[in-house]
């Protein structure tokens, strides 16, 4: 859009960003493309120029096309992420191993390999905003956006099918005492928004669980919100006296622990990995009973 008068003449550019956090530095200064809508050639200009010494792709287009860009881009992640959770189910009704799976898949170039990461859903703030923006963009004229539907529906359910295999494997959750490893979307920020943890945790509560969690930067975030979960100090607190284990964001300090002694201070030997993160083969020779998402 362009408005001008006798004093002031000026252009709207739409710039949007695709900065991950937790590396949202690198993303600015590394980016795979610069994308750049505007009315005006002269703007275009401008911003084309601003851009140049990062020496990457650029798109010149419409404000619509390059606000597009940005909603299609992370519908489609997250059709990705959805997707590969839907296999790693039916995997588990087959008996097939979804990480090899995905590694298969993931050999087809025209595929790739990111985002082919089963686990309990994606969250945070930009993938559920986007998705259901993009669908309602879509609804407000008239079009029904069916997939983004089933993404949704997929990555709601991806939490509750994890309740059913805990519930299932323990007899019942109401007077269980239950650990939650990691609280923030994913590693390396605090951002909790849209997070799985958050999903589980009031789920768990309603259920009569005792939740026990702790995450290495967002526990001030979860004691704000959940006033009856137990805020733990490290990884082994919350392992004590449990009679499962969640792991909820891979964060690295959780991948590399005695788990002999998180083991022998357990009540009993559950261990749901929610992001397949956790070497599984190692903990189920240690004792564990471990259930990931599509893994054998």
């Amino acid at each position: 859009a362009e408005r001008e008068d006798n004093e002031v003449s000026f252009s709207y550019v739409s710039n949007p960003e695709f900065l991950r956090e937790g590396s949202a530095i690198k993303d600015f200064l590394e980016p795979d493309r610069i994308i750049i809508g505007s009315s005006d050639e002269e703007s275009l200009d401008k911003m084309e120029s601003i851009y140049r010494p990062l020496g990457v792709p650029m798109v010149r287009t419409d404000v619509k096309s390059a606000e597009m860009i940005k909603y299609a881009s992370n519908a489609f992640l997250a059709t990705k992420i959805s997707f590969i959770n839907e296999i790693a189910n039916v995997c588990e009704e087959v008996g097939a191993d979804i990480d090899v799976v995905a590694q298969g898949m993931g050999m087809d170039k025209r595929i790739g390999t990111s985002f082919l990461k089963a686990g309990i859903g994606y969250g945070g703030s930009c993938f559920p905003k986007d998705v259901q923006a993009l669908k309602q963009l879509a609804g407000n004229t008239g079009y029904v956006f069916q997939l983004l539907n089933s993404v949704i529906e997929v990555n709601n359910l991806q939490k509750s099918r994890m309740l059913v295999k805990i519930k299932k494997k323990l007899g019942g959750l109401y007077g269980a005492t239950i650990g939650l490893w990691g609280l923030s979307f994913k590693p390396n920020t605090d951002d909790i928004r849209e997070a799985s943890s958050l999903v589980l945790i009031k789920l768990l509560l309603n259920e009569g669980v005792k939740v026990k969690a702790y995450d290495p930067v967002a526990m001030e975030k979860c004691r704000l919100l959940y006033k009856g979960v137990h805020c733990c100090q490290d990884p082994y607190q919350v392992a004590e006296g449990c009679d499962a284990l969640i792991l909820v964001t891979e964060w690295d300090c959780f991948l590399d622990l005695d788990y002999t002694r998180i083991l022998k201070s357990m009540n009993r030997p559950y261990i749901f990995d929610g992001r397949n993160a956790l070497e599984h083969l190692k903990l189920r020779a240690l004792g564990f009973e471990y259930e990931g998402v599509g893994r054998k």
